[in-house]
């Protein structure tokens, strides 16, 4: 069985497998080489769905070296609903409901543009 890169990305994030392969690193090879590849898939699956594409080159461009409006890490819900394509308050009910991540700072919640990303493809298959 294969676990899709996007998944892989997920797992790392949410299941803070960082942390545990840093842990268990040379406990076990073959746990060892199945973290380090989720964490590759992971990476790979970041580097294709977080960066922006030059047009006047074909090339990407790190969204973090070069930050658009819309490109910052955290996101409003009013940004989130406007690059998902639905309304305030479906974002705010998806958040709720356990199907969007997100993190409340005071009276706002605050989504992280990788979570966007996971919750759009998600919403896709």
């Amino acid at each position: 069985m294969s676990v899709p890169a996007r998944v892989a990305a997920w797992l790392e994030r949410a299941a803070g497998l960082r942390e545990l392969r840093a842990q268990h690193r040379g406990v076990d090879p073959e746990v060892d080489s199945v973290l380090v590849a989720l964490a590759t898939a992971g990476a790979a699956w970041r580097t294709t769905h977080l960066v922006s594409s030059d047009p006047t080159t074909g090339r990407g461009t790190d969204q973090a070296r070069q930050p658009e409006p819309e490109a910052v890490s955290a996101l409003t819900t009013t940004q989130a609903a406007h690059l998902l394509g639905i309304t305030d308050r479906g974002v705010r009910t998806a958040i709720t409901t356990g199907r969007l991540r997100a993190q409340r700072i005071g009276d706002r919640w605050h989504i992280d543009r990788e979570d966007l990303e996971h919750y759009r493809a998600g919403r896709a298959a």
